[in-house]
């Protein structure tokens, strides 16, 4: 099966029925015809030569996008386009229409008020509504040798879009998780057990939303044990290692339903020395989740097989062009990415035939006719990469597969070993020019271990955490930060005698350690702002206002009718039935979390610092004029010249650190400006009357403390 990057996924079929592809994420993204005419020119040839038995197009099928990227709504151009486009690659590709399947995305999806309303051009233009397809769930099975192969795709955009940027999640709902469970179960009375399931959908599982009973796609799968979910929505900008495994094990403690810290839920190859080969075993529930790239920027491209029950797959990178060669190992497997907890079982139980053992396999598609094919086999014992094994491979003439499947004999158990990455493998394929293709040089444990991959930050982010169940601790944790700055400080300063001023904490610093005096220092800034009685209110007020009350108005539909308001839970506005409705969405988020982290934390640091600073530096006017407090009024010009005479000691005539704290309040400025245009633009607002407080408060405040500040 074939499957191309974001604008579409599509699917093509190596050996047993598999799927890959590029991956397009909106090919007709923002109207640029270069990515549509790319993947015209590189998708349907690339799928002529595959020649897959399904194709997958897992969302973002339009980019719903203004030219600034700021306005997100539906353009019925774009879904021309993509109509048009779609019908050149089936053309040219020479497959049937039939066998191409595709799904909504959050970017088709953006503004939509109604499913089958006036916006709702899915319904209109998509491969699926022209061939008469309706619903959220379309499953197919595939039959080669004896196996059943099922593949599921599932749609879980809600049914109501909201306007970006606050649609980013998938929202499965109970009675939608019904249907799949029921499609996922359709070949589960048979006694066979040759049967894969694997599933299709746009939302990886970190950008996906339990249902209202708390129930969550994840569960499903886990239930039914997939060989694989190949999902979208990300882009490869955010890695290339974004897989993620899942099992039983840990799917209800409580840090797996937050964040996953590596690639495999559990520590690979846990317990494989306790094999069970009974036929009562518990077969663990297991599976992958492999997101799929883009098309956007990294013509990024999936082919799929699946070859006695197991999936491989390889990615293409086309953007330096068409690839006159592909090349998809199917055994051994990828002992990073494709390996499964049954695996090692498998192996000490001989559960699988010796047939799928004995020889080495691969598929090979190629525009040009293929003249000799070579597998070579690494070992890395040493550090180096030492060939052990160089064999040619020879073309089977009759099999069932899609692509030409080449395959050689080998002694197998002489590559058993306990370590999942010592053995490497690649193949090499030369076509009659003497032109030589290499696989990905990748390792493989006929042990059926698993090599360990770590996450980069960014992997870990989109893919390690599960950003729904996170918002409501995370917002939580953020808000009794806020008040405890606010309150703690203002009951010290309400209920002590003592007079906290900078003498006394210049006199405990000097006897304490680094940490403590940094923690009392930032105590006492608190303390300054406190004393600010008009400021510190006017900050708790606001916190108060973005807990309880809306933050900003504006048009969440792509017609510009329908107005609504924004709170920390979600969005309210008037169905097209006049009714009062309440979508409670984890996307608002991405406006809430920033606001409160980098606007709203930063201003009440900086306005203590600019107080504490002002305090300081009155104190320091009173040592160098030597003077009472009340005598402060007179005396400027000759305390000018008395304070310039002595240098610094922490603040001089320019007060340079002021100057700092006044470069940081001009980034804050510009952050929540950026902000806030990014709003307006969004839901085709104007601040003044939509959303005053949330626009204006901060900065008016940040200009009250500033203008407070300024004397001495």
């Amino acid at each position: 099966m074939f499957s191309p990057s974001e604008y579409h996924r599509c699917g093509g079929r190596a050996r047993v029925g598999g799927v890959g592809g590029p991956a397009f994420r909106s090919a007709l993204q923002c109207s640029l015809p270069e990515r549509a005419s790319e993947f015209k020119k590189l998708v349907g040839p690339a799928l002529s030569m595959i020649n897959p038995s399904l194709v997958f197009i897992t969302g973002d099928l339009t980019d719903g996008k203004s030219k600034d990227l700021l306005t997100m709504t539906q353009n019925e151009q774009e879904w021309i386009e993509y109509s048009n486009v779609m019908t050149d690659v089936v053309e040219s590709s020479g497959l049937p229409m039939k066998i191409f399947y595709d799904l909504r995305g959050n970017h088709d999806n953006f503004g939509v008020s109604e499913a089958g309303g006036m916006y709702d051009y899915f319904q209109k233009y998509s491969i699926n509504a022209a061939l008469g397809r309706a619903g959220n769930v379309h499953s197919v099975t595939l039959q080669s040798s004896g196996w059943k192969h099922l593949f599921v795709a599932i749609d879980t955009t809600p049914n109501i879009g909201l306007r970006g940027p606050t649609n980013l999640f998938g929202h499965p709902t109970d009675q939608l998780l019904e249907t799949i469970d029921s499609e996922l179960s359709q070949w589960d009375s048979e006694s066979t057990k040759l049967l894969t399931k694997t599933s299709f959908g746009h939302f990886p599982m970190s950008f996906s939303a339990v249902t209202e009973s708390g129930r969550s796609l994840k569960d499903l799968f886990l239930k039914h044990s997939l060989s694989a979910y190949l999902c979208g929505h990300l882009h490869t900008k955010f890695g290339k290692n974004l897989k993620r495994h899942y099992s039983s094990d840990n799917s209800h403690s409580l840090s797996e339903k937050y964040f996953q810290f590596n690639i495999h839920s559990s520590p690979p190859n846990r317990g494989t020395r306790s094999e069970n080969c009974s036929e009562k075993a518990k077969t663990p529930k297991e599976f992958w989740e492999w997101e799929m790239g883009d098309w956007r920027k990294s013509r990024a491209m999936r082919v799929l097989a699946i070859d006695a029950g197991h999936i491989s797959f390889v990615d293409l990178d086309l953007v330096s062009g068409p690839r006159k060669t592909i090349i998809l190992p199917t055994f051994p497997l990828d002992s990073r990415f494709m390996q499964r907890m049954s695996s090692p079982n498998e192996y000490a139980c001989e559960s699988l035939s010796a047939s799928s053992y004995d020889t080495i396999r691969a598929l090979v598609f190629s525009v040009s006719k293929i003249s000799s094919v070579l597998v070579k086999i690494f070992d890395s014992r040493s550090g180096s990469f030492d060939l052990v094994l160089a064999q040619a491979m020879k073309k089977q003439e009759i099999n069932n597969s899609r692509g030409d499947l080449y395959t050689t004999p080998w002694n197998w158990k002489a590559f058993s070993d306990h370590s999942p990455n010592r053995f490497w493998m690649q193949v090499e394929a030369t076509d009659i020019s003497g032109r030589s293709s290499f696989s990905q040089l990748r390792p493989f444990s006929i042990n059926g271990l698993t090599t360990k991959v770590d996450w980069k930050w960014k992997e870990f982010l989109v893919m390690g955490c599960h950003m729904a169940s996170l918002y409501h601790p995370i917002f939580y944790s953020i808000l009794l930060s806020l008040l405890s700055l606010l309150v703690i400080p203002k009951a010290l300063l309400l209920s002590s005698r003592k007079n906290y001023k900078y003498k006394n904490f210049s006199s405990y610093s000097s006897e304490r350690s680094i940490c403590r005096r940094i923690v009392a220092g930032a105590f006492w800034m608190l303390m300054e702002l406190s004393r600010m009685t008009a400021v510190w209110c006017c900050l708790l007020l606001y916190v108060v206002y973005l807990t309880f009350f809306h933050w900003l108005s504006g048009h969440v539909f792509t017609e510009t009718g329908t107005v609504g308001y924004m709170t920390r839970k979600g969005w309210f506005f008037k169905s097209s039935t006049g009714q009062q409705s309440f979508v409670d969405v984890p996307e608002v988020m991405v406006l809430v979390l920033p606001h409160l982290c980098f606007v709203l934390l930063p201003t009440i640091l900086i306005m203590a610092a600019l107080a504490a600073e002002k305090a300081a530096f009155h104190d320091y006017y009173i040592s160098v004029t030597v003077k009472k407090e009340d005598d402060l009024s007179e005396g400027s010009e000759k305390f000018a010249k008395r304070a310039t005479s002595h240098g610094l000691l922490g603040f001089c005539w320019g007060r340079w650190i002021r100057k700092i704290l006044l470069a940081v309040c001009l980034a804050i400025f510009w952050t929540h400006w950026k902000t806030c245009r990014i709003i307006f633009k969004a839901y085709d607002v104007n601040p003044l009357f939509y959303s005053p407080v949330y626009c204006f408060t901060v900065p008016l405040l940040l200009i009250y403390v500033i203008y407070s500040t300024t004397g001495f």
